[in-house]
Formats: structure tokens, C-alpha cells, sequence
């Protein structure tokens, strides 16, 4: 076990993380001349075509040092605020963590989070400086603010670039001096955490674990403590480019395993692996669970499908721990699922990887965020969806979860930042700066309030320089009202919101408006309205498509004219009664691009 070092990389997304993983592959022969490409470890086309790490991934490197062969397991972790979950979990299975910081960008929002995650965690950090080959580096500044952050020596960073190789060596010689090996009693019964599984369609579910305790072979009979059921170990290995299997793993060491398991529901992470003839006495304290931050509805487009979408979400949710969903039914879309994410780019992703991974054509309602209703009996609901808000004459009031919001940005833009900030309902707690241009703002805010478009808001008005993070707070009273939008008189429940009174009326309008626009032109009026209760507030109509019933009327008395008109309105009214309005996909994702 001396040999064996665990660590994983954190930084704030973009700042080269991917890349230096591929660097240190290639140092350590892990990977072939042939072999190379960008982002090795990045598997899926949607992390390639967007630049971005989604899956935390698992790789063993061997390293010749000091006359010794040492065992290093990298996971390269997402830097995206929306996955920080996955990292949560790679540095659970880790002794120490690269903290890589963007010499021309500096300390950023998530890197922040980042850190104080891996620190709760005992973990050993080593500070890198990465992009050190780029003209505007600022490596002086950004060292001050490294030092300031973790208090480590200035002579303790190390300057690297990811693209030309530079500095890796030193970072592989301090993962061996600074990271502790792991701890653990190889003879001790088997305590194995499962961080992370893929499913194969031919081997099964593959879970990956990393063993504290004990010792597991091939052909083992072990147990998943959190589930109880029991399975033979057909195959255990480690993780290099590809599954490299072993007849024996020990503590310390980072592997797979395959033992047929089929279902998904039978493979949970944070459960603990152990074996049936000497068993564990306890499991290992395992994540804490995750907290979804927005609500969706996500639909079949054709109802038949809905067995196979239950399918695709649950081998989906073996890949991705923090994707939670529960049955639910619409009048507007029938039988569905309400999926909880961790932000609007965890649900663009999951919808995205349901087409690509799984051919599953998908609708998403709006999100929304899950509300406290407090009845005047004293019963708190917890309301996911605007259908679900019981009458309003039962509600005493409502309350929002908000969100601290750390936002760091070049001080020139400080004052369209407060703006927007207050526009959201956000209240300013506190304000520092880093250094004389660097401004830290803190903000408590409606979590509702920041679904939507504002990180999108938040990069144009700041150049791309500010970076954003937030906690989730408490729940608070808010003066809600729910925002109904009704065609011919009937409510389309997906297209319903819960708002706040103040922006009500201009979100109805900017609604009309818009549905004018997407909704193709009837053989009937349509009229479009928003309400507030029995109450509304703005109304839009699409006029009839009209066929010229007078057109072959070329003179005569005006009844003759008359008399057609009318027969053409009695017909007209008739199709209204018997006719509904097909409402396009466009419309349901329009209400988040209002803007």
C-alpha cells in the first residue's frame, strides 16, 4: 500500500483540467503514441463537442520513481457548478487533490467550492498553476491569490501548462512526496465504497469501488450492504484506458467489478461491498444525498413510449447519481416523469443524452423549483409542481428556498452585477476584494429566481469574467401567486408557473405574446389569456384562418353576402366547441428564452 496514491483533480470549469490529465498519461506510458487524442478521458461526444467534463472518470497510471514502481488512480472531476456532485464523490475516494487554478484567469467562484469540499475531506492539496505558455499569464497575481486562498508557501505552486507538458514531472514527484498513502487492513473484512457504475448491455451493471478494508478475488461471494442482496464477483480488475482484469484486489487499490446484476435499482452508490462469509460490521458512512435544485416534467412525445423513457432514466441514473425522478401525469402531455436536477445545464444534458444514448424523443415542461405550502390547519405540502398548489382560499402562505450566491468578478463590473442581482430579489450580505481589481459580492436570493437565464445574464454583463457559485439555504415566506395560461378558456398545466406578484403581470404579457407567435393559426380564434385565480391579466388572440366565402358574390343585394358570413360563423363557432389547439414543443422551451 505504500505505493498506492489516490488523488483526484478539482478547478473551476475551463481552466485545463482535462487537458493536464491527458499530459500526465502520456508521461506515465499510460497511454500509447497512437492512442492520443484531446481529452482522453472525456468519453462522450456531447464532453468533446462542448468542451466540458460531465462524468467524473476513474484511470490507473504506473510510475517508475526513485528506483520504486508507484500506483497513482487519477479521477478527473467536471468543473461545472451544476456537476459538483460528482466531485463530492471522486473526493471521497481519494487521500489528496490537484487544485489547478487558470494563471490568466485566476481564482475563480468554483474552484472556491471546490476547495473547502476537498478540505472538509482531510484531503492533502498540491496547488497548480496551469496555462503557463499563454501570453496573458499573470503568474504573480494569481500566486497571491492561490496563497491567500489555501495558505500554502508560494514556492509550493507549481507552474504547468497542460498543453506543452511543462512542469508535469515536478507534479507527479509531489503527488508521490505530499499525498499520503492510503490507510487501511488488508486483513482486515472487506469494506469496499461503490463511487460510481456504468451499465453494459451485455455484462450487466459494472460498479466501481475503492477498497479501505480487506481484500476481495475473483469468484468471491460478497453482498451490497445497503440493498442486502448477494452475488458472486464473476470479475474484478482495475480501471486503466480499458477494464484490465486481476484475480485479486487489496485495500487501497481503485477496481471494478461484474457480477450479472441486471437491475439497476439493486446497485446504489454509496453502498459498501463486503464479503458474505465474514462480513463487514458496519458500512462506510456514505454520501451525503443529493439535493435536486430544479424541477421538470419530462414526457414521452409519444405515449407508448412511457415503459421505455422508465427504462432509459434508470440506466441513465446508474451513470448519474444525482438525477432523481418520480411517476407523474399532465392533462396537456399524459403519463411522465418529474425529474429533479442540479441545475438548467444537468437537465439540458440529461434530455440531450436521452436522444443520443437512448433514442428517447422527449418534452420538458418548464422548471421550477419546490415550494413550502403552509395550509391554515398548520400542514406544510411541498409543492414540485404549479398543479399541485392546493386552492387558494386553503393556502395561509408560501415559502421559497433561497440560495447564498458567491459571484467573482473584475471590479468594473460590480455595479451591473448589483443590478441584476437586486432585479432577482437578491439581497447583498457581503462584499470583498480579493486584490484591487477582484471583487467578491455575496448575495442571499430566490433560487427561483436564478433558473432561469441568469447565469446567461450574468457572463454577457461581465464579459465572461465573473464566476458564479451557490449553497442552498433556507426556505423563506414569499408573496406567490400562481400564473395560469388558459387557450379558449382552458388552463394548459404545464405551461402554469408559480411567481412572484410583483413580476406577475409582466411575465403573463411577455407570455401571450409569445404563444401568439408558436401557435399556429386555427380554422378558429384562439384566444390566449393569463390569469391569476378567476383574475385576468392579459389576454392575445390568434385570428381564424378565412377561406373569401363572398369571393364569387360579385353584385347583388348585400343579404346575399350577409347570408354566407353567417353560415361561415355559425360553422366557425361550431369547430370552436369540437376543436383544440395542439400547443408545439417550441412553446414549452420558449417561456425559458422570454428574453
Amino acid at each position: 500500500m505504500d505505493h498506492i496514491r489516490n488523488f483526484c483533480i478539482i478547478a473551476h470549469i475551463d481552466h485545463g483540467k482535462s487537458t493536464l490529465a491527458d499530459r500526465l498519461l502520456e508521461f506515465t506510458d499510460t497511454l500509447e503514441q497512437r492512442e492520443v487524442k484531446e481529452q482522453v478521458l472525456d468519453s462522450m461526444d456531447l464532453e468533446r463537442e462542448r468542451g466540458i467534463t460531465i462524468k467524473s472518470h476513474a484511470i490507473q497510471m504506473v510510475h517508475h520513481f526513485g528506483g520504486k514502481k508507484h500506483i497513482l488512480n487519477l479521477l478527473d472531476t467536471p468543473g461545472h457548478v451544476d456537476f459538483s456532485y460528482e466531485v463530492s464523490r471522486a473526493i471521497k475516494a481519494c487521500e489528496g487533490a490537484l487544485l489547478i487554478v487558470d494563471a490568466t484567469q485566476g481564482v475563480q467562484a468554483q474552484t472556491i467550492s471546490n476547495l473547502y469540499l476537498a478540505i472538509d475531506h482531510n484531503l492533502e492539496i498540491i496547488p497548480v498553476l496551469n496555462k503557463m505558455d499563454m501570453d496573458t499569464a499573470m503568474p504573480e497575481e494569481v500566486k497571491d491569490q492561490v496563497v491567500d486562498l489555501t495558505g500554502c508557501a508560494r514556492e509550493d505552486i507549481i507552474e504547468a501548462s497542460g498543453k506543452t507538458g511543462y512542469g508535469v514531472e515536478r507534479i507527479l514527484e509531489e503527488i508521490i512526496h505530499k499525498i499520503p498513502p492510503p490507510t487501511g487492513d488488508p486483513e482486515a473484512p472487506l469494506q469496499a465504497l461503490i463511487f460510481d457504475s456504468i451499465f453494459n448491455s451485455f455484462r450487466g451493471i459494472i460498479a466501481y469501488f475503492r477498497i479501505f478494508n480487506g481484500r476481495i478475488h475473483q469468484g468471491d461471494h460478497v453482498k451490497f450492504m445497503a440493498t442486502g442482496k448477494e452475488y458472486e464477483a464473476d470479475e474484478i480488475g482495475i480501471l486503466q484506458l480499458k477494464q484490465m482484469p486481476r484475480k485479486m484486489l487489496s485495500a487501497g487499490d481503485v477496481g471494478y467489478i461484474i457480477s450479472g446484476i441486471k437491475s439497476s435499482k439493486e446497485v446504489k452508490v454509496g453502498d459498501t461491498i463486503t464479503h458474505i462469509k465474514r462480513p463487514s460490521e458496519k458500512a462506510i458512512a456514505g454520501y451525503q444525498e443529493v439535493r435536486p435544485m430544479v424541477f421538470a416534467g419530462l414526457y414521452p412525445v409519444d405515449p407508448d413510449d412511457y415503459e421505455d423513457l422508465r427504462n432509459s432514466l434508470e440506466k441513465l441514473q446508474l451513470n448519474d447519481a444525482s438525477l432523481s425522478f418520480i411517476p407523474e401525469s399532465s392533462a396537456a402531455l399524459g403519463f411522465g416523469f418529474r425529474c429533479g436536477f442540479l441545475g438548467l445545464l444537468h437537465m439540458e444534458i440529461i434530455q440531450e443524452r436521452l436522444d443520443r444514448e437512448f433514442d428517447m424523443n422527449v418534452i420538458t415542461t418548464v422548471p421550477n423549483v419546490s415550494y413550502h405550502v403552509i395550509t391554515h390547519q398548520g400542514a406544510l405540502l411541498e409543492v414540485h409542481n404549479p398543479s399541485g398548489l392546493p386552492d387558494q382560499k386553503h393556502i395561509d402562505h408560501i415559502e421559497e428556498p433561497y440560495i447564498s450566491a458567491q459571484i467573482i468578478s473584475k471590479s468594473e463590473y460590480l455595479g451591473p452585477i448589483m443590478n441584476l442581482c437586486i432585479e432577482k430579489r437578491g439581497e447583498l450580505k457581503n462584499q470583498v476584494y480579493l486584490t484591487s481589481d477582484r471583487v467578491e459580492v455575496t448575495f442571499d436570493m430566490p433560487l427561483a429566481e436564478i433558473v432561469f437565464d441568469f447565469y446567461d445574464k450574468l457572463k454577457s454583463i461581465s464579459r465572461g469574467y465573473a464566476s458564479f457559485d451557490y449553497q442552498p439555504g433556507s426556505y423563506e415566506k414569499a408573496n406567490l401567486v400562481k400564473l395560469d395560461i388558459l387557450l379558449n378558456g382552458e388552463s394548459v398545466d404545464a405551461l402554469s408557473t408559480l411567481i412572484h406578484r410583483d413580476n406577475s403581470y409582466n411575465f403573463g404579457k411577455r407570455m401571450c405574446v409569445k404563444l401568439k407567435e408558436l401557435i399556429p393559426r386555427q380554422q378558429f380564434d384562439v384566444a390566449i389569456q393569463a390569469a391569476i385565480g378567476t383574475k385576468i391579466i392579459a389576454r392575445e388572440t390568434i385570428k381564424a384562418m378565412r377561406k373569401d366565402v363572398t369571393s364569387k358574390c360579385y353584385g347583388g343585394d348585400i343579404t346575399r353576402k350577409r347570408k354566407l358570413l353567417e353560415k361561415q360563423k355559425k360553422g366557425k363557432k361550431r369547430m370552436r366547441q369540437v376543436g383544440n389547439v395542439e400547443v408545439p414543443q417550441q412553446a414549452f422551451l420558449a417561456v425559458l428564452k422570454l428574453d
